[in-house]
């Protein structure tokens, strides 16, 4: 074979090996698309911004990421969040979600339709379980005769409007002898804040679990304990 034929053929297997290794590439990029879901954005911090500062636009930005790690309820334009306060402080490059911003005078939190604000008061770490903070519910039922009953994860991923200590007066019978207590204003659903009440009333025990800023991970399935731990 000539040298000026050799040339070709590697240069028409380099051609075919290089549009095979687009198109795996592009059938990779495909189906991490289709796992993580179309990119959205989002607003997030350029700088600190602290507790009681009104946000200005030079405070924000847009970064777009996989819907799946997108926080719930975010805003998705800098113009939706300009003028509003922070209830918590903000670091450069965190989420801006509704439960950091603090509502107008005499408002409440924004809410999109179908939701809720929830107000229990449960087992939890008032350090962890702060406003803009995300928590999951586990509910401990009453068992018979006075028993403890099934322990089950009820809620998951839900986000903290506001938080402080509970009302000194009362407290809860229920909850564990000097276990930490915390009166807390969930974001959920109609049917989630139904639940909750009657948990409320109900319950042996509700508490609340602080997640990680970005755990965005979802228990499969059932997830309950009874009185023989399983």
């Amino acid at each position: 074979m000539s040298r000026r034929r050799r040339g070709f053929v590697l240069l028409g297997l380099a051609l075919v090996l290089g549009g095979l290794a687009a198109a795996d590439v592009s059938r990779r990029e495909a189906a991490l698309e289709r796992r993580l879901g179309p990119a959205v954005p989002v607003v997030v911090a350029r700088r600190a911004i602290e507790p009681g500062a009104k946000v200005g636009a030079g405070d924000v930005g847009v970064r777009r990421v996989p819907a799946r790690f997108a926080p719930a309820g975010a805003f998705a334009a800098t113009r939706d969040v300009l003028g509003m306060t922070a209830a918590v402080a903000i670091g450069p490059g965190q989420d801006v979600t509704p439960g950091a911003l603090g509502a107008a005078p005499g408002a409440g939190p924004r809410l999109r339709r179908g939701e809720r604000v929830a107000d229990v008061v449960a087992v939890g770490s008032p350090d962890a379980v702060v406003p803009g903070s995300r928590v999951d519910v586990v509910v401990t039922r009453e068992g018979r005769d006075g028993g403890a009953g099934r322990t089950e994860l009820a809620l998951e991923d839900v986000e903290v409007l506001a938080a402080a200590p509970p009302a000194e007066d009362g407290g809860d019978a229920n909850a564990p002898a000097g276990a930490p207590r915390v009166a807390a204003s969930l974001r959920v659903t109609v049917r989630q804040a139904v639940y909750l009440a009657a948990a409320q009333s109900f319950a042996r025990e509700v508490r609340l679990l602080p997640r990680a800023a970005d755990d965005r991970h979802r228990e499969p399935g059932d997830v309950s304990v009874g009185q023989g731990l399983g």
